[in-house]
């Protein structure tokens, strides 16, 4: 994995991240392409996300706090794909949620910005080590 792709998409990732904490919606739209689609899986089974039903979902939110690992990037000239270990905690709906996911996010590269089309999160066990940055 090369310093130079991690740095980048880790850049983006803390940018995204923050946005998402302060409900920052405006940087939010600046972040996620207008074709983004969020891939996951619930207890009743995978779904999918369009950009403004989950900018709405995050409205209706409170992240307490979000902590990414950089697993793994690599950067093309037009796509940028990065593979994060996250860990996060908010309140939704009067509930507490606690969870832990591997994230694969998938960036492109317009009009000289970087905008993330797509994110597949999975479930995944939570990383003992705060340092899981692999090398």
């Amino acid at each position: 994995m090369a310093d130079k792709s991690c740095q980048l998409i880790e850049a983006l990732e803390n940018d995204w991240r923050d946005a998402l904490c302060s409900k920052d919606l405006d940087r939010l739209r600046s972040l996620v392409h207008p074709d983004f689609v969020l891939i996951g899986t619930r207890s009743s089974g995978p779904f999918t996300m369009g950009r403004d039903e989950w900018l709405d979902a995050i409205q209706r939110r409170d992240v307490d706090s979000i902590e990414l690992a950089i697993r793994d990037a690599t950067v093309l000239e037009h796509v940028m794909i990065g593979t994060i270990e996250a860990k996060w905690r908010l309140k939704y709906l009067g509930r507490v949620i606690e969870d832990c996911v591997l994230l694969t996010d998938v960036w492109v590269l317009e009009d000289g910005q970087w905008r993330a089309l797509r994110r597949h999160s999975t479930p995944a066990p939570c990383a003992n080590s705060t340092d899981t940055r692999r090398k």
